[in-house]
């Protein structure tokens, strides 16, 4: 009667967690499929704890211990999901990603000693459950690596690194560690597996590091979507080993929507996902583009009130700046402050803009900013020209015309928002310092555009103020 009963707290589990997938894909529901998502996985994991059997029918021990882990996990969860900030988030989805892994990882290092305690038997059944084993060792393996210099890289801790014929070496590596288990597979000898087993899991903790570690930083938000991809696909090979369909659904669901998000922020970069895949991403490029860029000229807040308050229509291009600032509250201030006076303003969301997917679109959503006045890409961009002034608040390398001009430089061939179609282009940033891609952008010497320097929270608070005053 147990069995009966956990199949269907799977089945309830399974259905919750498509459920909640299917409501995140809207900001007005996301919430509400992140808590349904979640009760579906308490459920499972009390129904696992209570009700799953051992192959000798036996149930599973060790309660206290297990509850005891799972209270310190998520004590730390809480605590530091509550205590981060939205411009560290990105952070903190690599660290949970490779956490991800490394659990992978864990449970088929445990059940490979399960079967070298057997000898090894060799049969259809062990070389299937090796098979498994090794997937869960190297897409864990990968997805952890990975995810820890993708954590350091976003938190300043780890610059970009690549030395000549990398690329070949991150093939060699992952290369080795795929025909190493295959041998080891195929050929199975209880006194050299062991120790073969480890070089494959050294080989594919070193991938993950080196695969990382060249990828340049404006493209880090396709890097940790392709490492949340990778980390359940590794989980799915534990719903394997341990025939748990709902570990299974759960691992291939994050999996397919991190592949899926993976390839649609590749088409929105004009990007190669064998070129991720291989730590060429992003990397290395330098821009061509040689002399003087000209002189820019800035605008007094007086001056950029006045001319936003007598637009028809105001777009705003959100970027890591105003989450670095906090200053959504106050951009959602001045959206209402425009539209009393009859102005219409949106928002111009680019793909990869800030440091994850979805930064913006989060960060907007906090301030209660209706997910209607959200446009992406394609959409700005058909309204570009008709609007009398773009608002950029902290966006840099997704309005670099670089993208389009400069073959040299390395966001060229990446779609970007186009800004300088519209009339007026004001530029809030700390400084002329260049964007996270660390290149110059031509954008901010056009004619069209003036530069309103300071701290974005601040600028909008005092822009919002000369409104009012008009």
């Amino acid at each position: 009667m147990g069995v009966s009963i956990l199949a269907i707290i799977y089945i309830i589990a399974a259905v919750t967690f498509i459920m909640g997938l299917k409501m995140m894909s809207n900001p007005a529901s996301a919430r509400k499929g992140n808590m349904i998502a979640g009760v579906g996985m308490v459920a499972a994991i009390l129904g696992t704890i209570f009700l799953y059997r051992n192959p000798d029918g036996g149930l599973l021990q060790n309660h206290i211990w297990i509850f005891a882990a799972i209270a310190v996990g998520t004590l730390i969860g809480v605590m530091a999901a509550k205590k981060v900030k939205m411009t560290a988030m990105p952070e903190m989805v690599s660290l949970f990603n490779g956490l991800g892994g490394a659990s992978a990882t864990l449970i088929s290092v445990i059940e490979f000693n399960h079967l070298a305690d057997m000898g090894f038997p060799v049969d259809a059944s062990s070389a299937g459950t090796l098979g498994i084993i090794f997937a869960g060792v190297i897409l864990g393996n990968i997805t952890f690596s990975g995810s820890i210099v993708a954590w350091g890289k976003l938190s300043g801790k780890f610059k970009d690194f690549a030395f000549k014929g990398q690329h070949i070496i991150n093939l060699l590596l992952l290369g080795a560690s795929i025909a190493l288990a295959v041998f080891i597979i195929s050929d199975l000898q209880a006194d050299t597996t062991t120790m073969l087993f480890y070089v494959v899991f050294m080989l594919s903790l070193v991938y993950g590091i080196f695969f990382v570690l060249p990828i340049g930083g404006a493209d880090m938000p396709v890097v940790i979507s392709l490492l949340n991809s990778l980390s359940g696909l590794s989980a799915a090979c534990g719903g394997f080993l341990y025939d748990n369909k709902v570990v299974f659904t759960g691992g291939i669901l994050v999996g397919a929507a991190g592949t899926i998000l993976t390839v649609l922020m590749c088409k929105a970069m004009n990007r190669s996902l064998v070129n991720v895949l291989i730590g060429s991403f992003g990397g290395g490029g330098k821009s061509t583009s040689t002399g003087e860029q000209g002189q820019h000229k800035e605008i007094s807040l007086n001056d950029a009130a006045v001319v936003m308050s007598y637009a028809n229509k105001v777009l705003i291009v959100p970027g890591y700046g105003l989450a670095v600032a906090q200053a959504q509250h106050a951009c959602h201030e001045l959206e209402k402050l425009l539209e009393a006076k009859g102005v219409q303003v949106k928002y111009a969301i680019h793909p990869v803009a800030g440091r994850m997917p979805g930064h913006m679109n989060v960060l907007l959503a906090e301030a209660d900013v209706s997910y209607d006045k959200l446009l992406e890409m394609e959409q700005a961009n058909e309204e570009f020209p008709t609007t009398d002034v773009v608002l950029i608040l902290g966006a840099n390398d997704v309005v670099n015309p670089a993208a389009k001009t400069d073959p040299g430089s390395p966001i060229y061939g990446m779609p970007i928002l186009d800004v300088e179609l519209a009339k007026n282009v004001i530029v809030n940033k700390r400084s002329m310092k260049p964007g996270y891609a660390g290149i110059e952008n031509g954008l901010f010497f056009r004619p069209k555009t003036s530069m309103l320097f300071g701290d974005a929270k601040k600028a909008l608070q005092d822009l919002c103020g000369e409104i009012k005053s008009l």
